[in-house]
């Protein structure tokens, strides 16, 4: 799929910070593609100055107004990124977290074997800096907004090879429902987007994972493997106030994959 020709601007004078853009194959770079055709203004971070010659083009290209330097791991970045969104725009009305990491020995063993620094980086990297940046971003949501994390379908069912990330996935979209009740009466909603399999650079970490590429094509009623593209146009459509009543969800977007055997 490609980007519909847009004629109207369904969510212009809508701000929002975009986490996780890596390289023009990353989801976070279709979410940005998608929010930016429907008229949002961006502000979207690099991981580090090796990524930033990879991201700073799309950036440009999306037109964002604040490109910064967010390595969740580093003390003060988050507060850095969020203090110059207030000081710019003095408020925002949409997040989107498309970040997650397991060091590599950790990532290929067994659940079982798991060794606790690695754990408790997975679990930081991959679901509390999301948490972290919802905390952030409440103060700046004065008129309601919405927050969006990517999650995989290993987070309900037991995938080969995704072993700790699935833990991680499943701890995340626990996460989103108690946000979606905490944020809730103040107009804030909480997504959890499930993408079916995608070839990013995160997915590169995976063992046989062009198998898992062939089964989900092979297998989902839409015989179809989704696109970045796909997932942008979907997760805008989530931050429009016609989806204002929707919240806590996790949002398969897979051709269907998870509702068959």
């Amino acid at each position: 799929m490609s980007l519909p020709s847009v004629k109207a601007k369904l969510l212009e004078g809508r701000r929002g910070l975009i986490v996780g853009v890596a390289n023009d194959q990353s989801i976070a770079w279709g979410c940005a593609r998608a929010f930016r055709a429907f008229g949002a203004e961006l502000a979207i971070t690099y991981l580090n100055d090796k990524a930033k010659k990879f991201v700073e083009p799309l950036a440009q290209q999306v037109e964002a107004s604040i490109f910064m330097p967010l390595d969740v791991s580093l003390p003060g970045q988050f507060e850095a990124v969020f203090e110059r969104i207030e000081a710019e725009w003095g408020s925002l009305d949409f997040l989107i977290h498309s970040i997650a990491f397991s060091p590599r020995d950790t990532l290929a063993g067994r659940v079982t074997d798991v060794p606790r620094d690695g754990f408790l980086t997975t679990m930081d990297i991959s679901c509390w800096s999301f948490m972290r940046m919802a905390h952030l971003a409440e103060p700046l949501m004065k008129n309601g907004g919405s927050l969006f994390t990517m999650t995989y379908y290993g987070s309900q069912k037991v995938v080969e090879n995704y072993n700790i990330m699935g833990v991680a996935k499943a701890a995340l979209e626990s996460a989103v429902r108690y946000m979606a009740a905490e944020l809730g009466p103040k107009g804030i909603r909480v997504h959890a987007i499930s993408p079916g399999p995608l070839a990013t650079r995160a997915a590169s970490g995976i063992p046989e994972f062009d198998e898992l590429l062939a089964k989900a094509e092979r297998k989902s009623p839409a015989r179809e493997l989704v696109s970045i593209d796909d997932v942008g146009v979907a997760t805008a459509f989530l931050a429009h106030d016609a989806a204002r009543l929707i919240t806590g969800q996790i949002l398969y977007i897979d051709g269907g994959y998870h509702a068959v055997d």
